[in-house]
């Protein structure tokens, strides 16, 4: 199993308890359900219509920080998609998506959460959990008018101050 690693994560479930254990990256996260593997060895799996977000933690102690932390104070630094993804339950949560069609998955939404103490390093959003999803802003775009441009019409407009040369 080359390049496979064990993520400690937080499954938050409609209508029951959260579980904490560890999932294999990458194939932990199957088209349908979630492959945890517990603290005392026991391999759970949780189908996505039960789930409500997978966060991939620091350390577990810490608990469930994106309940608390549910929306950016003011618009984020890093580079994508700002979105706003509105649960079946009615809750909220936004975070950064990247902006690349390539990494869409079919599944659900992998995303940067708006969490000052850092413990949330990554959420899942299964795409059955979800109601709506609404994109707030493109962070980074490259569609960005270019300099060059402007550079190169200024100079036509300065004058020169040493003609002669």
């Amino acid at each position: 199993m080359a390049g496979s690693a064990h993520k400690k994560v937080l499954v938050s479930r409609f209508d029951r308890e959260t579980l904490r254990g560890f999932v294999q990256s990458p194939g932990g996260l199957t088209a349908d359900q979630i492959e945890l593997l517990t603290p005392g060895g026991e391999l759970v799996k949780i189908p996505y219509s039960e789930t409500k977000v997978v966060c991939f933690v620091r350390d577990f102690a810490a608990g469930e920080t994106w309940r608390q932390h549910r929306a950016f104070s003011s618009r984020p630094k890093s580079a994508g998609l700002w979105v706003r993804l509105r649960f079946r339950d009615g809750d909220s949560l936004e975070g950064v998506l990247p902006n690349d069609l390539m990494q869409i998955d079919s599944s659900g939404f992998s995303l940067v959460p708006p969490d000052p103490t850092f413990q949330n390093q990554r959420i899942f959003v299964p795409r059955w959990a979800l109601e709506h999803v609404q994109v707030l802003g493109v962070i980074g775009s490259p569609l960005r008018r270019r300099a060059g441009k402007k550079a190169e019409k200024k100079k036509e407009d300065q004058l020169e101050m040493f003609e002669d040369r």
